[in-house]
This record gives structure tokens, sequence and C-alpha cells, in this order.
């Protein structure tokens, strides 16, 4: 019985440091945030885009979007992305292997007409068995391939796109019209630049007029107003932080940009399924490091692409089964670099903090709340052990979800009506207590099933 007290003890005092390291991490990633945010704002204060719309050193940019199956949500996102504010652009849909109408109803919408087009090959794809061209949008383009997952699809598009930057998004997703000439700027600043994430928000609540999203608001379903708070949290502090902190190690595939010859030099996204965000950085990481070249992948947060989240508690589990999936694969195809000097901040900082907090966390983070309260029934901890443990978990959690909240309220403001955020500021309140938990526990669930889980993403 004695040996089984000191494990539980052991095992409560590694559980309380985790979280205390946690929480403490990320609040001063929040400070960070805020103080990023600040220069942000003010930076962009004197910086007017719209007198780069028309600049000589505007960089054209190729939007491509793989579409499997999407014929429910496809003819408003294309109708988005041809009304955005940006000079120069194409926009390529990858029609990857669709069984459903997707590609006929391009085809109708948009009087789309068939041609021969030679595309260079500079990633071996799945064959592309047509190519396209609307007469009225001369910068649409779709290609209709054979099935070979996200990764694949996107790959073909960057054979066929003019482009020196493209941009990556989901099939149901809206961009602001804004969005590409600010997701545009880091690379025209600074030539060094090779790939940009925008932040990407819960679309709920809201209205769409021409393909626009024209306004932003809270729905009743609280599974989504949780998520909101989530992504909030994901993007002003974590992304951010990591980014000032200089370990971003994911962009969302969401909404990425990149350029396109240093995609093209590290072979393009992997095609087994998990190469559509974090892979694809982690790869960029590892190859310019390794050349010793510079380099600079960035996050900021004002380019917004607003997407649909799962409403229902089993496709949220299936989203968070493949995002958990991806991040463990993409850490564990590069492991060489963990704790490796040769690859600087990221092999001795950014590979340490995805390990510790987005794989192993959840595990020590639910470890805590079962074994501590156990542990008191018992006596192996006293009272106050267990409270301030549960302060730390629970107090703190609330502190960091409402802070970004406020960070979004004060510098970002896309949700402006005081009842928006009357109530975003509830759930902010209630996400720390169940929602935190039961997305940790299917984050556990994949990573016991990971084996599986790779084989079925990676068809």
């Amino acid at each position: 019985m004695n040996v089984i007290f000191v494990i539980l003890l052991i095992i409560n005092i590694i559980a309380f440091v985790y979280i205390l390291l946690s929480n403490t991490v990320s609040l001063v990633q929040l400070l960070s945030s805020s103080v990023s945010l600040s220069r942000f704002n003010r930076s962009r204060y004197y910086l007017e885009h719209k007198r780069y719309l028309d600049s000589e050193n505007m960089i054209p940019i190729t939007l491509m979007v793989a579409a499997q199956n999407e014929e429910k949500t496809i003819l408003s996102t294309v109708a988005n992305l041809l009304s955005l504010d940006f000079p120069e652009y194409e926009v390529i849909i990858i029609n990857d292997g669709s069984t459903d109408q997707t590609l006929q109803k391009l085809i109708e919408r948009f009087n789309l007409v068939a041609v021969r087009q030679p595309i260079k090959v500079s990633i071996p794809t799945k064959e592309v068995k047509a190519v396209y061209r609307c007469p009225d949008y001369p910068g649409l383009v779709v290609l209709d391939k054979e099935q070979g997952g996200v990764g694949d699809a996107l790959n073909a598009g960057i054979n066929a796109s003019r482009y020196p930057v493209y941009v990556a998004i989901d099939a149901d997703s809206l961009l602001e019209k804004e969005s590409l000439v600010k997701i545009i700027m880091p690379f025209v600043k600074d030539h060094r630049v090779v790939g940009v994430g925008g932040i990407v928000r819960v679309a709920t609540g809201y209205e769409i007029v021409n393909g626009e999203l024209v306004e932003a608001g809270t729905p009743r379903r609280p599974l989504i107003n949780f998520q909101t708070i989530e992504y909030l949290r994901t993007f002003l502090t974590g992304s951010l932080g990591c980014d000032a902190m200089g370990i971003l190690l994911n962009v969302s595939g969401a909404f990425g940009a990149f350029r396109k010859k240093s995609v093209i030099d590290v072979g393009g996204y992997t095609t087994d399924g998990f190469g559509v965000g974090m892979e694809l950085v982690v790869k960029l990481h590892q190859d310019l490091l390794e050349k010793e070249a510079p380099y600079v992948i960035k996050f900021i947060p004002d380019p917004v692409c607003w997407v649909h989240p799962p409403k229902k508690m089993k496709d949220l589990y299936r989203q968070r089964k493949t995002w958990q999936t991806e991040t463990i694969n993409s850490l564990t195809s590069h492991k060489k670099m963990l704790f490796n000097p040769k690859y600087k901040r990221i092999g001795m900082l950014a590979m340490p903090y995805y390990w510790l907090f987005e794989v192993i966390g959840p595990f020590l983070d639910i470890i805590g709340y079962i074994t501590i309260p156990l542990s008191f029934a018992l006596g192996i901890v006293s009272l106050n052990f267990m409270v301030s443990f549960l302060v730390i978990a629970l107090l703190y959690g609330i502190v960091l979800s409402v802070g970004s909240l406020i960070l979004e309220e004060d510098m970002v403001q896309k949700y402006p009506a005081r009842g928006h955020f009357s109530t975003l500021s509830f759930y902010a309140l209630l996400e720390n207590i169940g929602y935190q938990q039961y997305t940790s526990l299917m984050r556990i669930a994949a990573t016991f099933t990971y084996k599986r889980n790779k084989r079925t993403l990676g068809k």
C-alpha cells in the first residue's frame, strides 16, 4: 500500500507541476501576444493597405482550394474568392475525385470550358484528367483529377499555378475582402518570408451577401460558442505567442500563404493525409535550417478566414482526432530535430514545446483531475494541495480564456456587438469546466489510436 501511495504522490506532483508550467507558459504567451497585437495595430495604423494595391511591389497570388464532395458549399466559396479586393490573383479549384455534383455545379454555374493546358509537373501527383477555364472570369481555373487526398490536390494546384506565392484554404471557408492584401504584406516587406499564417475564426451567427460575410454573431449552440473561445485562445494567444517566441511550427491548413519555390524545394505537401498544415511548416524549417538559409515563417492576426465548425460531438471528435494524428505524425516524422542544436530554436524549444503541451500534456491534465481528488480522499495529499491544483487549473484557465476574448474585443473586434461579447464572456468562464477536459480526452483517445488513425486518414 505504501508503494501505491508513493506512486500516487509522485504522479500528483508531476501533474501539479505540469499544470503550473502549462498555464504559466500560456500566461506569458498571452502577455507577449498583447504586446505583439499592440505593436501590430500601431504599425497597421500607418500602413495604408490600399495604396499598395496598385504598387509595383505588390506580389500576385494564387488562391488554391482542394475540394472533395463539397457540392453544398463550393459555389459560395468560389463566389467569395472571386470578390476579393486584390489587383492580380488567380483561383484554382482542385476537384479531388469527387463522387457528388461538385464538378458539375462548378461547370454549370461558371460556364466552364475544358481546355488543353500544359502543366509543368514540379511535384508528382495523381493524374489531372481535365483543366477547365471560365470565359467570364479568366482567373478561375478548375482541375479535375484522380483522388489523391488534400496534399496531392494542393500539389497539383502548385504545378498549375502561375504566381510566386499561393494561399491555400479549405473548401468551406470564407475570406474577408482585404485578406489577400494583408497576408501578402509580410512577403512584400521581407524577401526572407516563406510562410505566413492568418487567423481562423468560427463563422456562425453570420450573414453572407454576395459571397461576403458581413456580420459575425454568436449562435445559440453551446458547442459552437465553446469552439469560438477555443479558436480565439488558440490563435490570439497560442499562435501569436509562438510567433513572438520564434517557435511557430503550425500554420493552419485552413488559411496559409507560402512561397511556391520553397514548397517545391521540399517536395510539396506529403500525400499520406498529414501534410496540409503542420507537416509542411516543419519540413520548411528543417530544409532551410539545414541549408543555413535566412528565412521567416510568421503568424499575423489581421487577415481573417472564417470556417464552419463541427456542430455535433461526433464531428468534433473526428476533427480533433485528425488534428492530433497530424500533430503526432509531424513530430515523429522529424524526431531527429528534437533537442538537436543544429536546428537552433526550432529543435531546442519548438519541438520540445509541442511534444510536451500538445502530445503529453492532455494525459497529465486528465490524470491530475483523477488522481489528486482520489489522493485527497485517501489522505495522501492535503486539502490545500487539492485546492491549489484546482485553482491553478481552472481559474488560471479562465483568466487565459477571458484574456484572449479581451484581446479580441480591444484590438481585433470581429464580434463587435455588446450582446455578442457578453455571451462569449459567459462561455469563456464555462469553457474551462468540462469542455477543455473533454477535448483533452479526445486527444488522448486519438493518441492511443494513432497508428490506426494514420492508416485510415492516409487513405
